[in-house]
């Protein structure tokens, strides 16, 4: 009986600075639409380190399971078919889409079309479907092979932050005049201040530490940028809507303490800052002055607009708009490259104490 040994980095659910790397064989017999995917590579950001954060309120711990009190966080990646008992998907083909932090994964292909699959992997029911879909990449018209480093990145948190301001403009952006953007240098955030720049409507309020405020002025996306500790500066009685990158405790009630009734809206996204995160209990009751903070599922919008459009002219509307992005981000982004056991731990490690340089693209390859 023939395997293939793959590496899987993993991480303490708990302790998420504790990290292993273990071996495990996947066995090489397989089941009916069974395919075992090579991981070549995959991208490593803050959007990571958020999966990890809210593994359990989210499920992203379910994506690819593995023994307490160790998780696997997905990743965006490319892969290569490596072996497959799919009469549709070739050996060799490159496909795009979740995987884990890993050299090799099993899934079990479904709902093939020209276009991608699904993994109907047990593990993955009661899941959103958006998680479990791959992407077959010669069928993609926006691929470029020279694009994919930047592709895996930021097209994931892309269309978050596509979808988010897509949000707030079918809401009439709640009668708001600004947004008011955490962990400004943060990917996520420099997408979503890019979208907003793009539509023209609402002004960015880039928030970010003074160490990283230089980086973020010279991004030229966001309309004004201050430090955390200027927050009172701002004219609290602006009607602002918050996007919140950083999950701080201490940065969330000054902002919403501050604009108290002219805060529209609280969304909150991302945990970049988790040495002070922010209860879970605010995502179900509130203390603090004004609106409700409230969880953004990029899934959500995404079906509505695939309602409203149809899921190929939504797609078009992304991925040309990712283009413009990645064109961007090729001006103010370098690419790193890691390998081995110790330079992947450093460059978690990196992300994970949020000390990355924000200037830096990290991609990954076990």
């Amino acid at each position: 009986m023939s395997t293939v040994n793959a590496t899987v980095f993993e991480v303490e659910r708990l302790k998420l600075q504790n990290t292993r790397h273990i071996s495990t064989e996947l066995d090489t017999e397989l089941e009916e639409n069974e395919l075992i995917l090579k991981i070549d590579k995959f991208a490593l950001t803050a959007n990571n380190i958020s999966y990890g954060i809210a593994g359990d309120t989210l499920g992203y711990w379910n994506f690819f399971p593995t023994l307490l009190p160790w998780g696997r966080i997905p990743a965006m990646g490319f892969s290569e078919v490596m072996v497959s008992n799919c009469s549709e998907i070739a050996v060799g083909e490159r496909i795009w889409g979740f995987v884990p932090m890993a050299s090799h994964v099993k899934v079990l292909a479904g709902k093939v079309s020209a276009t991608g699959f699904f993994d109907l992997s047990e593990h993955r029911a009661g899941l959103s479907p958006v998680y479990a879909s791959f992407e077959r990449v010669k069928q993609n018209p926006f691929y470029k092979q020279e694009n994919e480093d930047f592709e895996m990145l930021v097209r994931g948190l892309f269309t978050t932050s596509w979808l988010i301001e897509d949000f707030m403009f079918d809401q009439n952006y709640f009668s708001a005049e600004q947004y008011l953007i955490t962990s400004a240098s943060s990917k996520t955030s420099i997408a979503l201040a890019f979208a907003i720049k793009a539509r023209g409507d609402l002004t960015a309020v880039g928030i970010t530490s003074n160490s990283n405020r230089k980086f973020v002025e010279s991004l030229g996306c966001y309309d004004k940028v201050i430090s955390y500790d200027e927050i009172t500066h701002l004219d609290s009685s602006a009607p602002s809507i918050l996007v919140d990158m950083a999950g701080s405790q201490k940065t969330l009630a000054a902002i919403h303490t501050h604009f108290i009734d002219q805060l529209r809206y609280s969304c909150r996204i991302g945990a970049t800052h988790h040495h002070d995160l922010v209860p879970n209990e605010l995502s179900t009751k509130s203390t603090l002055p004004g609106v409700v903070p409230t969880f953004f599922f990029a899934p959500t919008q995404l079906k509505k607009r695939t309602n409203d459009w149809g899921a190929i002219e939504t797609m078009n509307k992304i991925g040309q708009s990712l283009q413009g992005y990645i064109t961007f981000c090729h001006t103010i982004m370098t690419i790193e490259h890691s390998t081995g056991k110790a330079a992947i731990n450093k460059a978690y490690q990196e992300v994970l104490l949020g000390k990355a340089d924000a200037s830096i693209g990290k991609i990954i390859s076990l």
